[in-house]
């Protein structure tokens, strides 16, 4: 082993919910896990503001902070918790050799990867700039603080009907947005967009601006044929154009499917590599929670755990 390389028992990649949840088990059984932070440190939560669904915080919490708090929790029990980004895997033979930056190796007995997931963007200047204070790309997660206001969502897939349907329970009004004449999403989530009476189509138009003081107060729409500009009075936009799992880094490793989500096994973090685990928004395109994520980082270091006592 050369100077460059490291052996791990447990080397967890990405620092969300599921991978910090994942390094305060696999601390507590003695596994030694290090854990690298990756590109964001604390995962998407670092871009939410306030987080009121999570257990334990009954008044709330900002997302960083709770993130924090994570950190010191995994380190509390010994977890090495380092900044850097995974560049390459070899996952043919057991230990795995994982490439950190591009020069730093690692051999690891298992590996817990808990990368996350990242919302697809629009592409506008305002929309970072409104990020947290008035614009999301999660409605389940902030949905709440706009009860009894207007709000424009913007999509026209599954996602974006399941959020303006979600919204419609919360919202006086729901702007629908999106560039075409029709729907992407199956007939289902169709249907239950047009029997919202408060869900109102905004059919062939695409946001070319999100407008307002320290938060926002309206968007600028374009219609797609005649480039007409038009004013929509709103407090909340939703960006729901899909997200994308930060998994490139395991393809023709691991089996993902066609989003790119990684494949485990039923009731199971367990890939298709035998000491692999998959947890939180990488393998989960159908719940992405902070509390789902941490249940299944949890899931992933007691399998990790029960997989080296089989080896021993």
């Amino acid at each position: 082993m050369n100077d460059q390389q490291e052996k791990v028992k447990c080397l967890i990649l990405g620092s969300g919910p599921a991978g910090y949840t994942a390094a305060i088990y696999a601390a507590r059984a003695d596994l030694k896990p290090v854990i690298y932070q990756g590109l964001q440190p604390g995962g998407q939560l670092t871009i939410t503001t306030d987080v009121e669904n999570y257990p334990g915080y009954p008044d709330g919490v900002k997302g960083p902070d709770m993130m924090v708090d994570f950190q010191k929790q995994a380190e509390r029990f010994g977890t090495d918790v380092r900044f850097g980004l995974a560049t390459s895997v070899d996952l043919n033979k057991r230990p795995f050799r994982i490439v950190v930056d591009e020069k730093k190796e690692l051999l690891a007995d298992t590996l817990i990867i808990a990368t996350g997931a990242s919302a697809k963007w629009l592409g506008l200047e305002s929309e970072q700039k409104f990020n947290g204070f008035g614009v999301s790309a999660c409605a389940t997660c902030d949905g709440f603080f706009y009860r009894g206001q207007t709000v424009a969502v913007v999509g026209g897939g599954d996602t974006a009907c399941e959020e303006a349907s979600y919204l419609s329970k919360l919202c006086k009004k729901v702007y629908l947005i999106h560039r075409r004449d029709e729907l992407r999403a199956s007939k289902a989530m169709q249907y239950r967009v047009m029997k919202a009476e408060n869900i109102e189509m905004i059919w062939d138009h695409i946001p070319k601006e999100i407008v307002g003081d320290k938060t926002v107060n309206g968007v600028l729409i374009e219609h797609v044929k005649t480039g007409k500009v038009t004013r929509l009075d709103v407090e909340g936009f939703f960006v729901a154009i899909g997200h994308n799992p930060n998994s490139d880094l395991f393809k023709g490793q691991l089996d993902m499917d066609e989003n790119g989500y990684l494949i485990t096994r039923p009731d199971s973090t367990q890939t298709n590599v035998a000491g692999v685990f998959a947890a939180g928004d990488v393998q989960d395109h159908v719940f992405r929670q902070a509390v789902t994520a941490a249940g299944t980082g949890c899931m992933a270091a007691i399998e990790a755990e029960r997989f080296l006592a089989d080896q021993d």
